[in-house]
């Protein structure tokens, strides 16, 4: 007997037809979603687009911590009791962005075992994406580090087929990222491009070949051969 082929759970559907506790709205570029200090009660799901998470210091300082995309949830914090938003999260192009309010999403969670699981799988997924993050932070350059960021972004390494082809970003957003200065950016961006490991002109086109500079000479890496 052929079996039947099991068909994959497909989030975007299963959202739209939630009953009650959600909205889906439009952002436009740097409109924000939501800001830091704001009170921690739903997740949102990005249908469309793209947004950055920033937090600022109490010195004033501000940081570009993470990047959202296309399928990504974010706000999530407020199902660990978290009260208030730790940072501003904002759309970086036009965005279509659902929002589930936390009562919702409880319920969502409890009674549908599907989504669950997957639901599980992306925070568990993210989870460790912050510690390759640290790792990044304490053990490679910033050269290294901007060339993992720019592999990310491009989706290299995740489910699915990459798409080389970034939307146009600004430099100060990547030097926020890594963590140096944009002159720097600009300096390992120039060398990128001369190596033929990416292209720019409007959009960013990422080439596999860039994973030559992140996995040679991996600090953490080498230890684990000793």
């Amino acid at each position: 007997m052929a079996r039947t082929k099991k068909r994959p759970f497909n989030v975007n559907v299963f959202l739209n037809t939630v009953d009650g506790g959600r909205t889906v709205a439009t952002y436009r570029k740097s409109e924000t979603v939501y800001a830091q200090g704001d009170p921690a009660d739903s997740v949102f799901y990005i249908q469309k687009g793209k947004v950055k998470v920033c937090i600022v210091s109490e010195q004033g300082k501000e940081a570009i911590v993470a990047l959202h995309q296309s399928g990504d949830f974010f706000g999530e914090g407020c199902l660990s009791g978290q009260p208030l938003r730790l940072a501003t999260v904002s759309a970086m192009m036009d965005s279509v962005i659902m929002r589930l309010d936390k009562a919702s999403i409880t319920r969502v969670l409890r009674e549908e075992p599907k989504f669950s699981e997957m639901f599980m799988s992306y925070l568990l997924a993210r989870n460790a994406r912050v510690e390759e993050d640290l790792v990044d932070q304490l053990f490679n350059s910033s050269e290294k580090r901007l060339a993992r960021l720019l592999l990310l972004m491009a989706n290299f390494g995740r489910e699915g087929s990459p798409q080389p082809v970034i939307p146009k970003i600004s430099q100060e957003t990547l030097a926020e990222m890594v963590g140096t200065t944009r002159s720097r950016v600009s300096t390992f961006m120039n060398k990128f491009r001369k190596l033929g490991f990416i292209h720019y002109d409007g959009d960013l086109e990422v080439h596999n070949s860039l994973l030559n500079v992140v996995l040679h000479d991996n600090p953490h890496l080498r230890g684990r051969d000793r």
